[in-house]
């Protein structure tokens, strides 16, 4: 008994230390009773109509946290906040760093700070253990322009706050060096966020990147926007999803779907889509989202105008059911936290987006591991960042009980790790499986959970994601006898699959055999992994999938449905992109003579193969079926060309040719192939066949002569000369009064939209602005202004057209190599000409091969004013006018 009370009083010495040395050199934390009054929470909450249910209180200012960009808020309570005095157009070095704030106490008070890193232009931040993850931009220090972008780790073991000398880098060269330097970060890579697969997935934006290596010395390049994946050590980086724009971050729920909201810009302003992402799905911008729809993944829901900013997919059950297991989703541009109630359908769903809390131009959101949310807010620091606008504030449930989180490195028990894993919360389960796979201990209970099927799904898709990581390839034979379980049969196999390096061992059977599911997310996890696995002797199962009566091509020069749910879509669209993984050209071939012609068909759009080429034009001679015929025609013409090698000097800027099916064509050894045999056909074909060859030269651009073209209606082009001189050295109550004086009297003066309509058109703003998509596109898009900007923000924009330019709103400036000059908008750009529009409205199109200079102005090409002739109730009546356009 003695002994054995030995052995107990030493564990719990031995206990003792090690809690205590892990706990050594933490900043002793002095609890503080004066609460942020920035900002006024009292006013906001009435100006801002919050939810009467949640609890909203300032946590840090602008004298702390001025600019917040990102943030992340590590399980245990520390908020970690990404300032950026840069914003997305600044250009200078030393702007940036990154903040820890920290309430001791959990009363909702912030106690104390430190400036835990100094960074640039942090865009994303993902806080666990003792680490913490940054994406942000490198400047060179020989000329002080931004070079690239880079993921690195800080650590803080001793746990002051303050980290562990210099960063590691992950990832490096994640973006455009050259657009970086030239515009700023704000069509650059962004946020972070860590899945239970054990993955840090990265939403890139449509600079892309070229030769991003990883710490194995993996290289990737990336034409265009989408997400990227990398292991927390930034080993095995890979490309998830492709197709996107501008999107700012990914939320993740605990199954593994992954949501953005990304935007548009085709020249008819900044539509948001809220889309659902699926691993290797493409997403179309900018070449297929618009004229190609049959062979993209659509997004759920185009809501309008707006900018998507910082995700979190809520999982806590500890608040209102209401506010839970939804995607919330920030949207700077609408000052509001939105959430999408999602409704399963087959292999993805169906939305019904809501408002949520209203934050002015809202940055991020996330959440600790005791269920206290977090909103960053720019609250008008500008495009280039300011020391004295933004903020933090904390969100909780009104009467929420707050139960600080114990930290899961003070755990010296693997069992009480393991039971974390069963928490109602996805952010203790995460923190939890983190801390467990950095031990390297608990498969065999972890296990356990795996295969208790009375345990809730989110808690055994934990256990599947958590064991899979931790057994590596002693868990393979396991993890295929969950494959044959339904309930959790999506996820084993896509753990089975999941990591390249132990494909060698994991059997294809399981996956061959959920293709016969009746779940279309069984089989799509099976397609992907079919994919992953790389064995060619599965593509004629592949090729068994049914092409859908919706894969079909909208009408020529007819914008298709990017933005509709499609769920039949999904799973065939999966099965092309793995026979591409899988190189399956010998196989899509043979199926050219078989009832699978039409998937193989559809995957040969993406084969640039001579077999290919060749296959097609021997089953085109020899069949008889002219609607057969027809289709490899059409697939010929698709891969005539090429897209060309990315190598970030050049980008489609914010105006992009949309037309597709490539931005920047190229030959391919096989063109000339092709081109000799449409040549042939069109010799033989009759006068009204011969509209065929136009329709193809049109639509795929193949700059064929003799085929000729189909002309698509252009919108009438309506510029009467203006004198925007004249208009502006008139004078009247605008322009005799201070922009403060101004701004007092809009806010208690409505104006009248109808007759902001005509001063609309008196002022001369239809010069270089339009109002509809429908109307030649001209300088900065109006018809959504209303949803970017708000009242006051409408005002100063025409009152100091200076102080807001952002993204597509910049004047450019071009010098020819003949020695003309242009100043204006750029209105339409392709990979060989754009349209640039003059202060006149005066539209020159011009090669770019014949450019020797283009630069972005700083200043604005609208002068100073041109509203100086109105009164205050006409200047109220034109921002009403405005406000509406959304």
């Amino acid at each position: 008994m003695e002994l054995n009370m030995f052995k107990k009083a030493g564990l719990i010495l031995f206990s003792s230390i090690v809690f205590f040395s892990c706990k050594q050199g933490e900043v002793t934390c002095t609890p503080s009773t004066e609460a942020i009054n920035y900002p006024s929470s009292d006013s906001l909450a009435q100006v801002l109509n919050w939810p009467e249910d949640l609890d909203i209180t300032g946590f840090s200012g602008p004298d702390l946290t001025p600019s917040p960009a990102c943030m992340a808020v590590a399980a245990t309570g520390e908020v970690f906040v990404g300032v950026d005095m840069m914003g997305s157009l600044g250009k200078e070095m030393n702007k940036g760093f990154i903040k820890r704030l920290v309430d001791c106490n959990h009363d909702g008070i912030m106690d104390s700070y430190t400036e835990f890193a100094q960074v640039d232009n942090p865009r994303g931040i993902l806080a666990i253990g003792n680490e913490v993850f940054v994406l942000h931009t490198t400047f060179s220090p020989e000329t002080g322009k931004a070079f690239n972008m880079d993921l690195v780790v800080f650590e803080d073991k001793d746990k002051d706050g303050v980290a562990d000398g210099p960063a590691k880098v992950l990832i490096k060269n994640l973006s455009n060096s050259k657009y970086l330097a030239e515009r700023g970060t704000d069509h650059a890579t962004n946020g972070i966020q860590m899945g239970i697969d054990g993955w840090i997935y990265i939403a890139v934006g449509d600079f892309g990147f070229h030769n991003a290596t990883d710490s194995d010395g993996k290289q990737l390049t990336m034409l265009g926007g989408g997400v990227l994946r990398v292991r927390p050590d930034g080993t095995e980086m890979e490309v998830y999803t492709h197709g996107l724009r501008n999107i700012y971050d990914v939320a993740i729920d605990p199954f593994m779907n992954i949501y953005t909201r990304g935007n548009t810009n085709d020249g008819g302003g900044w539509n948001i889509r809220f889309i659902h992402q699926i691993q290797s799905g493409e997403y179309g911008y900018p070449v297929l989202f618009k004229h190609f729809t049959e062979e993209i993944l659509p997004a759920l829901v185009d809501v309008g105008g707006g900018s998507g900013t910082g995700s979190l997919y809520m999982n806590d059950n500890r608040w209102p059911e209401k506010y839970n297991n939804v995607p919330m989703m920030a949207d700077w541009g609408r000052s509001y936290l939105y959430f999408h109630r999602l409704t399963e359908n087959k292999a993805s769903f169906i939305q019904d987006e809501e408002e949520f809390i209203q934050l002015p131009q809202i940055t991020d959101v996330d959440v600790d591991g005791a269920g206290a949310m977090y909103l960053s807010a720019w609250d008008g620091a500008g495009y280039s960042g300011s020391p004295d606008k933004g903020y933090v504030v904390r969100v909780l449930p009104k009467n929420f009980i707050y139960e600080p989180f114990p930290d899961p490195q003070d755990l010296y028990w693997t069992a009480s790790l393991v039971d974390l894993l069963k928490a109602g919360n996805a952010k203790t389960r995460l923190s939890a499986q983190y801390e467990l796979i950095k031990r390297g201990k608990g498969a065999d209970k972890v296990w356990q959970m795996a295969q208790d099927s009375s345990l809730p799904l989110e808690v055994r898709a934990t256990a599947i994601f958590t064991f899979a990581q931790l057994a590596g390839d002693g868990g393979i034979d396991r993890l295929v006898s969950l494959t044959e379980d339904p309930q959790v049969q999506e996820f084993a196999l896509r753990v089975l699959s999941d990591r390249l390096g132990t494909l060698e061992k994991v059997p294809t059977e399981p996956f061959v055999n959920a293709l016969k599911s009746d779940s279309d997310r069984v089989k799509a996890a099976a397609i992907i992994g079919l994919g992953r696995l790389g064995k060619k002797e599965v593509a004629n199962d592949l090729l068994e999938i049914p092409v859908p009566n919706s894969f079909t091509a909208p009408e020529m020069g007819a914008e298709g449905p990017h933005a509709r749910p499609n769920a039949e879509i999904v799973v065939p669209h999966l099965a092309v992109k793995a026979l591409v993984k899988l190189d399956a050209v010998d196989a899509c071939v043979s199926a050219l003579g078989t009832d699978q012609r039409d998937m193989a068909l559809w995957a040969m759009r993406y084969m640039h193969s001579p077999k290919v080429v060749d296959g097609m034009i021997k089953a085109y001679e020899n069949t008889e079926d002219d609607v057969f015929k027809d289709k490899i025609i059409h697939t010929l013409a698709r891969i005539y060309h090429q897209e060309a090698p990315y190598d970030t000097s050049w980008w489609w800027s914010t105006r992009p040719d949309t037309h597709g099916p490539y931005y920047k064509t190229v030959e391919w050894d096989y063109t000339p192939v092709i081109r000799s045999f449409l040549r042939e056909e069109w010799e033989k074909s009759s006068e009204d066949e011969k509209e065929l060859y136009a329709e193809l030269n049109s639509k795929f651009r193949l700059a064929i002569d003799d085929f000729g073209t189909v002309e698509i209606t252009a919108p009438k082009e309506d510029m009467p000369t203006v004198d925007l001189e004249k208009i502006k050295n008139k004078k009247g109550q605008i322009g005799e009064a201070s922009i403060e004086d101004i701004m007092i009297a809009l806010k208690s003066i409505k104006g009248d939209p109808e007759k902001g309509k005509e001063i609309f058109k008196t002022q001369a703003c239809f010069t270089c602005h339009s109002v509809s998509s429908s109307e030649v596109m001209k300088g900065p898009f109006m018809g959504q202004i209303g949803s970017i900007m708000n009242r006051e923000q409408i005002a100063e924009s025409i009152l100091k057209p200076n102080a807001s330019i952002s993204q597509g709103f910049s004047t450019v400036q071009i010098q020819t190599k003949g020695g003309d000059n242009y100043v204006g908008f750029v209105t339409q750009e392709s990979a060989t000409d754009l349209t640039i529009r003059n202060i006149a409205g005066i539209a020159t199109q011009l090669k770019k091969s014949d450019i020797a200079e283009r630069k972005e102005l700083e200043t604005s090409m609208m002068p100073s004013g041109l509203v100086n002739a109105l009164s205050y109730e006409e200047m109220a009546s034109l921002v009403a006018y405005l406000e509406q356009q959304k």
